[in-house]
């Protein structure tokens, strides 16, 4: 196993890892911000009101694009298992 190797492997479990949270991430911040803006603007603080809403987000995404993240997943385990002969010979 080269150096080249380890980094090819390290740099496509980052991507792997970022095209698996981006999706999941950003609409929950773009959700806790409203809610916090909401909040900010009528100076209710109830913990529940920013959690739920950020749970129906990932719950909502999940539904939406979980088929397309398990298939990110999965081609990238397949990908990593057949790389195997390859890594160790």
């Amino acid at each position: 196993m080269t150096s080249d190797t380890v980094l090819t492997i390290g740099q496509k479990m980052l991507e792997v890892t970022i095209l698996l949270s981006a999706p999941l991430l950003i609409p929950t911040l773009v959700v806790g911000l409203l809610v916090g803006m909401f909040q900010a603007a009528t100076q209710i603080n109830e913990m529940t009101l920013s959690f739920i809403p950020k749970l129906v987000a990932i719950v909502l995404v999940l539904t939406l694009g979980g088929p397309w993240l398990l298939a990110i997943l999965v081609d990238y385990t397949r990908e990593l298992i057949l790389s195997i002969p390859e890594v160790i010979g």
